[in-house]
Formats: C-alpha cells, sequence, structure tokens
C-alpha cells in the first residue's frame, strides 16, 4: 500500500462530505467514469442516510455521482463492499493476482464492464489499498 496523499481539493470535498453526512471519509477520489468515490472506516448506512438522503443531497452540489464504499483491511471483505450491489460467489487471492467469481454469466458482465472499464476500475481502487498486480473474473 503507497501512502495516499491529498490535495486541498480532495480535503475540501471530504470536509463537505463529513458536514452533510456526519461521517469523517477515509479517502476521497474520482474513479475512471468520474464518479466520486468515499472510502469511510465505517457507519456507511449514517453516510448514504435514511433513503438515500445524504447521497441525493450530495451529488448535485459536488455535480457528479458519488459511491461510498466501507474499507476493511480484509482485501476479500473490502472487494465484497467495493462491488456492492453486485454479489460474489467467491473472492480469491493468489499471490499478486485477485479473483472474483461472479455466480452467473450476467453478474459476470456487469463485473467486467464494456472493454473492461469496469473491472480495470475495480483494479485501480483496489491497488489503492492493497499490493495486487491483477484483477480477474473467470
Amino acid at each position: 500500500m503507497t501512502k495516499i496523499k491529498l490535495d486541498l481539493s480532495t480535503l475540501k470535498t471530504m470536509s463537505l462530505f463529513s458536514k452533510i453526512t456526519g461521517v469523517q471519509p477515509r479517502d476521497c477520489f474520482p474513479d475512471s467514469n468520474d464518479t466520486l468515490i468515499f472510502v469511510l472506516n465505517g457507519k456507511v448506512g449514517k453516510a448514504v442516510g435514511k433513503n438515500g438522503a445524504n447521497v441525493k443531497k450530495l451529488e448535485p452540489v459536488l455535480k457528479r455521482k458519488i459511491k461510498i464504499v466501507e474499507f476493511n483491511p480484509d482485501i476479500k471483505v473490502f472487494v465484497q463492499n467495493l462491488v456492492h450491489p453486485i454479489k460474489l460467489k467467491d473472492v480469491e487471492l493468489d499471490e499478486t493476482t485477485l479473483i472474483m467469481h461472479p455466480p452467473d454469466a450476467k453478474t459476470r458482465g456487469i463485473l467486467i464492464g464494456r472493454a473492461a472499464q469496469n473491472l480495470r476500475n475495480y483494479e485501480t481502487i483496489l491497488k489503492r489499498y492493497f499490493p495486487i498486480e491483477e484483477l480477474k473474473v473467470p
């Protein structure tokens, strides 16, 4: 895991998130689809708010989609949190390759995405926190 450096605009965004939700995020960054990912140490329910109220408040203010993910030091649990609401049958770590096992072909397609963009996106996020080389979906 590399040390994560936050710039001033990221800190401002995190502060705004904290004011609206009442939960301090651990990290915040845009993914390749221009969705803002907020990583929390817990209290995801409080951050999302009743019926997603806080998310609905934040998205127009930040002018982009947001996704809230709970951090877990166990990479297998973190992957489950990251791809939520998609359910995985199993997550396997083989040296530096992480293998996600979807329950069916439709879920596999959603995980990979067009031109593997979802898969590469997940891979980038995971590399931010864990020493993995590659992410695969068999």
